[in-house]
């Protein structure tokens, strides 16, 4: 991560000062501050921003007090995390989690909001994310058993598959120069017209005749030959060769 890039993670430019205060003094463990950090996180969730920093407070604040686990708060926090995927963001708030993984469950929590249930999916969400299996996210996130994530959860937060394909950009652009077409539609869950115009967007060049996508050449993607010196004096290399011949 560059310098820039870790400075925004600490502070993103749209946190607001109260926020800023709350979270790197004394008050994140005060857990009447909760309602203000979970505002938030449906702050961050309406208008595309984040704060992972601010959404790791709240999940503190729940295992210091569990009663005040909420499930939807904690399933919102695991999306945007998502989306910030390779940063280690998901993990850092699974960590949080993983003295109370479940909070609670039984038969007053219905099927579509327990978190025995939707931690491990999303879990498993965010290890075919990590891994690079792009197909296979697209795959089970689409699957009909997750109807109830995608139209209770993933519909509140604004931006989410489009977050999604910006971590398949990332990726791609790192990897490649060029790429299928179909290949990178199954990628980014689009095809057709829809494709088309993702990629003039991020600035790619689609050949129609040969279908293959072309990436603009970057540090990443681009291989550069690496020259190694040696920066060795005479009187050290008489060194080395008399003690080289003392030892034989």
């Amino acid at each position: 991560m560059s310098s820039s890039a870790t400075k925004s993670w600490l502070k993103p430019a749209e946190r607001p000062e109260i926020i800023d205060t709350l979270i790197n003094g004394v008050d994140r463990y005060n857990p009447s501050n909760v309602g203000i950090l979970e505002d938030y996180l449906y702050h961050q969730a309406r208008t595309n921003e984040y704060d992972c920093l601010a959404n790791l407070a709240i999940l503190k604040l729940y295992q210091f007090n569990p009663d005040l686990y909420n499930v939807d708060v904690v399933v919102n926090i695991l999306l945007k995390a998502l989306t910030a995927t390779p940063l280690p963001d998901f993990n850092l708030c699974m960590a949080l989690l993983s003295e109370r993984p479940g909070g609670p469950s039984g038969d007053d929590v219905d099927a579509e909001h327990d978190p025995n249930v939707l931690l491990p999916i999303l879990s498993s969400l965010s290890r075919n994310l990590a891994e690079c299996r792009f197909p296979a996210f697209w795959m089970l996130y689409r699957d009909d058993s997750l109807t109830h994530l995608r139209e209770n959860f993933t519909v509140e937060v604004v931006g989410f598959e489009d977050g999604i394909r910006e971590v398949v950009v990332k990726a791609v652009k790192s990897t490649f120069t060029k790429i299928g077409v179909a290949r990178l539609g199954s990628y980014l869950d689009l095809s057709g017209d829809a494709l088309e115009e993702f990629i003039s967007a991020v600035g790619w060049t689609l050949d129609q005749n040969t279908g293959t996508v072309s990436i603009p050449p970057n540090p990443d993607n681009t291989i550069q030959a690496t020259v190694v010196r040696e920066s060795i004096t005479l009187p050290q290399l008489a060194k080395l060769l008399a003690h080289a011949q003392s030892v034989a």
